[in-house]
């Protein structure tokens, strides 16, 4: 669901039965929203493993935090008095972690949105894979979107992708 690094979408979710089939061919779709890959949406994982992950259940995700943290974008925190420790997601599902970061590494190349939060977190002196999360997590949040109302993404109506993040 990138968007374009120009006035078009990337990744197109369009209202309309649910087509099967095989990505690059025809669109893949479910739950009524069809959806097609982006452009340099995955060297082998695109659109349709992140469907195949996701499910076209939409009540197994009553927001968008329940995605994050399945697909292990979302930390772990742990509190006990005064401590309070923030540390990596282990216990997820691995196969929609790698579906969903590889999409989100990919969609920073094509997208200024997505170049822009993934260079944040490494100016601050993150690991790459740490900001690739950062930048799924944001997806994610935009995928659950379209995906709970069933309409198309559009980078117009993006917000952050229409205009500049502030440092």
């Amino acid at each position: 669901m990138p968007p374009s690094s120009g006035t078009g979408a990337a990744f197109s979710l369009a209202s309309g039965p649910a087509q099967h089939g095989k990505v690059g061919q025809e669109p893949i779709g479910f739950g009524g929203v069809a959806v097609s890959d982006g452009p340099r949406a995955g060297h082998g994982v695109g659109a349709g493993s992140l469907l195949a992950e996701i499910g076209d259940v939409r009540e197994r995700f009553p927001d968008p935090q329940s995605l994050m943290a399945l697909a292990g974008a979302a930390p772990v925190t742990r509190a006990s008095g005064k401590r309070r420790v923030v540390s990596f997601r282990w216990a997820c599902d691995k196969k929609l972690r790698a579906a969903v970061v590889d999409f989100a590494d990919d969609s920073r190349h094509d997208s200024a949105w997505a170049r822009r939060i993934c260079e944040r977190p490494i100016a601050k002196g993150h690991t790459h894979p740490h900001a690739v999360r950062i930048l799924a997590r944001a997806w994610l949040r935009v995928i659950w979107r379209c995906w709970q109302d069933g309409v198309a993404y559009d980078v117009t109506k993006h917000r952050g992708a229409a205009a500049p993040i502030a440092a």
